[in-house]
């Protein structure tokens, strides 16, 4: 008889697929401060605290404002605790200061920036990550994001200065499983993953040691929980190969 494929497992919930959440310290956002408002003001504030967060890669500042509003943020590199920064778009574009796309300079390395006025922050968070505003337009603000990619953003949407800290995090080798797998326990991934063709058919649609039993690995949007494996809804079976034109 067949049993529970990974997925449908995952869909019930359990120990093994729950992330620590409870450890964590508290989401990274911006104050909750109207765009139109923040785009005029100039708030000082003072890193009191740097403070690590598992399941991320960066650690956290903890910022004080001067009218008594705290902050925890991403931390750019080279910021210290004491250290102070401006919030508002008459800020100067220093490292750490948190100013409003539409007030930024042409060729700024900006992280932590929103997509809409107010989302706290989505894109360019992770270790070493930065963007880099291209120039400003009737259209908003072209950003050129980390993937390479540009794309136009509210003027009034905030972004720290800076690049995001522990840069080089990821060229370390872990050396030991043990330490891989402690890194997916914080951020709530299964592992090890053994790959579906490994299993034997009764476990996975994919598994089965005769490779004229594999079938494709796409699937439609409305298979049951346990065929709905693979690429879901996929255009095309892979990745597209660029060929070569020959003269």
């Amino acid at each position: 008889m067949g049993k529970r494929i990974r997925v449908q497992r995952r869909g019930r919930g359990g120990q093994n697929f729950r992330a620590s959440t409870h450890k964590r310290v508290a989401p990274a956002k911006y104050p909750p401060i109207a765009p139109k408002e923040s785009f005029e003001i100039e708030l000082l504030g003072v890193i009191v605290d740097l403070v690590h967060d598992p399941g991320r890669g960066s650690p956290l500042s903890l910022v004080e404002f001067e009218d008594g509003t705290l902050m925890y943020s991403i931390t750019p590199e080279s910021v210290f605790i004491g250290q102070e920064i401006v919030y508002g778009g008459k800020a100067p574009a220093e490292i750490g200061n948190i100013i409003p796309l539409g007030k930024m300079p042409e060729g700024t390395l900006v992280c932590d920036l929103e997509l809409r006025p107010g989302d706290g922050g989505k894109m360019a968070r992770s270790s070493g990550a930065y963007a880099t505003v291209v120039g400003h337009t009737p259209q908003g603000t072209m950003i050129r994001l980390p993937s390479g990619r540009t794309r136009y953003v509210n003027d009034y949407c905030l972004a720290t200065v800076g690049v995001i800290s522990a840069s080089g995090r990821i060229e370390k080798p872990f050396l030991k499983a043990g330490e891989k797998y402690h890194l997916m326990k914080a951020k709530g991934h299964k592992y090890p993953r053994t790959s579906g063709r490994k299993m034997v058919p009764a476990v996975h649609p994919y598994g089965s040691s005769k490779k004229s039993a594999r079938r494709t690995t796409t699937t439609s949007h409305g298979a049951p929980p346990g065929q709905k494996v693979g690429l879901i809804a996929a255009r095309g079976p892979g990745q597209k190969k660029k060929r070569a034109i020959r003269g």
